[in-house]
């Protein structure tokens, strides 16, 4: 049945931007936490190749979202129940809030950072990156207040997007395992002789 149903799917740059940004997440979850367990001399490295993972999400986000805005994503299945379309529209939204979110707030917190202006920022040493001026320039005493702040906050955002992708691919591995419906092929390549929008 699978497999004789029009899928519809989403488009190419809304998939390719799907996955990018997904594997980017992963590999930055993966750099946030192994810094605490390379060597000395190589945290600043690995710190600072997590900064421009995070700052390129973000960029990369603010497409997927003017992607979205223009090109409408394909409808869910007819027999989907109403609960269920709305939790995904809660979750998607929530997704996008933390994907959007989470690099912003570890901005901030490299922003407040001490010795930021002697330490400038480089996109994957290479680019120069500004800090957030109004945060860089506050006061050395709030600012540190600032810096634990806005780190606990990038923390706890960081748990709070762990929760909801594993809701999401557990949702989408429901509907495609349980309820037998395409799900994983809407966001997914067409393969030779596919159909899809």
């Amino acid at each position: 049945m699978q497999n004789s149903e029009f899928v519809r799917r989403y488009s190419t740059v809304a998939i390719a931007l799907h996955w990018v940004i997904a594997v980017l997440i992963a590999v930055n979850v993966c750099l946030g936490i192994g810094s605490d367990y390379v060597p000395d001399e190589s945290v600043r490295t690995v710190i600072d190749l997590h900064k421009s993972i995070g700052i390129t999400v973000l960029g990369l986000a603010i497409m997927r979202l003017l992607w979205r805005v223009f090109h409408r994503p394909p409808e869910f299945p007819r027999d989907m129940p109403k609960w269920e379309r709305k939790g995904a529209h809660a979750a998607h939204f929530l997704l996008y809030v933390l994907i959007f979110f989470l690099p912003l707030s570890g901005w901030m917190h490299d922003s407040a950072w001490k010795d930021a202006a002697t330490h400038p920022m480089h996109l994957f040493n290479v680019i120069p990156w500004p800090r957030i001026g109004f945060i860089e320039h506050i006061e050395p005493g709030e600012r540190e207040r600032l810096h634990d702040q806005f780190g606990a906050l990038h923390t706890y955002l960081g748990y709070a997007l762990y929760l909801l992708f594993a809701a999401h691919v557990l949702g989408a591995l429901k509907h495609q395992l349980l309820d037998h419906q395409p799900e994983l092929q809407r966001m997914w390549p067409k393969g030779k002789g596919e159909h899809g929008v």
